[in-house]
């Protein structure tokens, strides 16, 4: 029942304040002033903004700080299953009668006056966090940064931005300079920046709004660089050298992921994490539809012997790269299974650009409509944008058909990797996992 009325409120909002965007900070600031400004009574706040590796590094903090026995508050999106997963209060996700009251709050106090629904959950959050004793904020940007409702701390512990690629360009710009520095838009004066490693352009447009506002920067490959060893890694910063686990989510990206939380870790002298709490929440870390092993569920239970079935929300050509990277990696070690693909995508995103750099590494691609999306591309888009990238490609009319498919076409063992929105991964680990 609460599930229900949970489910009722957000389908409400959603109805009153469309999924639009909407850049622009001036109903934010109107919502919160009429909440009594929750924004400004909050713990040390960690801003994270970029295109690539954002929940992977807060996933990473996150882990890290808990098993130092800290309290962490977490604001994320999109969510994957359930709302809920966007706010966790001191290390749990918000229960559902609490979430429906803070909505109803926000939405009775709003008063009927235009917002957006990201911008109206957004303040949601904002209340929920102060009114629970925590002793650290994560906040992950919605999009962009300059702009974005989360940017209305003035005053945060610390800013990352992670890797920045072309990602929303109807609403960042078509640049990646354009693109750059609206996610640089949240540094702040005197407020420590790290910085992951970046393209040359992007490198330089944020290295100049740091400039321009007095952000100080610790920026991988300068002041910091990772490298993989046997069963782990090493983290160089200012000559000492730091020995850690290899991350538990899987890729050789994720050494940069996790070397941008050790760093960010080590900007916050006053957030007490230890080498051993460290490397606990780097092996115990998890993070949903990141190139997850799916080994539970209906899709999985068809698959025969020998197997594997992967997940990814990765939606960009950044994403596409780390994939290939992954898969090559695979084949160097000896397992060159057949790898096919399951593709689904908004019509927000760029197919062609994911779709090109995975045609060298697949043996082919089933293409899907994203069920319950009205901005879904149809499968039959997917399709011709696949075959122009180079791949394989055939429909199905949903996901056991696209898996049945493929397992019939395929004499040996193989992997099948379902990809190309976080909405369709939401799809399958409701069911998956």
């Amino acid at each position: 029942m609460i599930q229900a009325t949970n489910d009722a409120v957000l389908d409400r909002l959603m109805s009153l304040h469309p999924k639009v965007i909407d850049l622009t900070l001036d109903r934010v600031y109107r919502l919160l002033a009429r909440l009594a400004h929750p924004e400004d009574d909050l713990p040390p706040v960690i801003h994270v903004a970029g295109t690539n590796g954002k929940g992977s590094v807060i996933a990473y903090l996150r882990a890290a700080m808990e098993a130092a026995g800290l309290r962490v508050h977490v604001y994320t999106s999109p969510h994957l299953v359930r709302f809920n997963e966007r706010i966790r209060l001191a290390g749990e996700l918000i229960e559902e009668d609490a979430l429906t009251a803070l909505l109803e709050e926000c939405d009775r106090v709003n008063n009927g006056e235009t917002i957006t629904f990201f911008e109206i959950t957004t303040c949601a959050a904002f209340l929920a966090f102060s009114r629970t004793p925590a002793d650290v904020v994560i906040l992950e940007t919605g999009l962009g940064g300059r702009l974005d409702a989360t940017n209305v701390i003035d005053k945060p512990c610390l800013t990352i931005i992670t890797e920045v690629s072309v990602d929303h360009q109807q609403f960042l710009g078509d640049t990646i300079e354009e693109i750059a520095g609206e996610k640089a838009g949240i540094l702040k004066r005197n407020v420590p920046v790290i910085v992951a490693r970046q393209i040359p352009a992007a490198r330089q447009v944020i290295l100049a709004k740091a400039r321009d506002v007095g952000a100080p920067v610790i920026e991988e490959g300068t002041d910091w660089t990772v490298q993989a060893l046997a069963g782990g890694m090493t983290v160089l910063s200012k000559g000492v050298e730091q020995y850690l686990p290899r991350p538990a989510l899987p890729g050789a990206h994720q050494l940069h992921n996790a070397g941008v939380a050790v760093n960010a870790l080590r900007a916050l002298p006053d957030l007490e994490v230890s080498d051993q709490a460290l490397a606990q929440g780097l092996k115990r870390v998890e993070w949903p539809a990141r190139f997850q092993h799916l080994v539970s569920g209906p899709l999985v239970d068809k698959l025969p012997d020998g197997w594997e079935l992967w997940l990814d929300g990765g939606h960009n050509e950044a994403a596409a790269g780390i994939i290939v990277d992954e898969i090559r990696a695979w084949n160097q070690q000896g397992d060159g299974r057949p790898l096919y693909l399951v593709f689904g995508m908004l019509n927000t995103k760029d197919a062609l650009a994911f779709l090109r750099p995975l045609a060298a590494v697949t043996s082919s691609l089933v293409a899907v409509t994203i069920p319950g999306e009205e901005n879904a591309l149809s499968a039959e888009d997917l399709a011709d944008a696949a075959r122009q990238a180079g791949h394989m490609a055939s429909t199905a009319e949903n996901m056991e058909s696209a898996v049945d498919a493929i397992i019939a076409s395929e004499p040996q063992y193989a992997r099948i990797l379902i990809c190309g929105s976080l909405y369709l991964a939401g799809e399958i680990l409701a069911e998956n996992s």
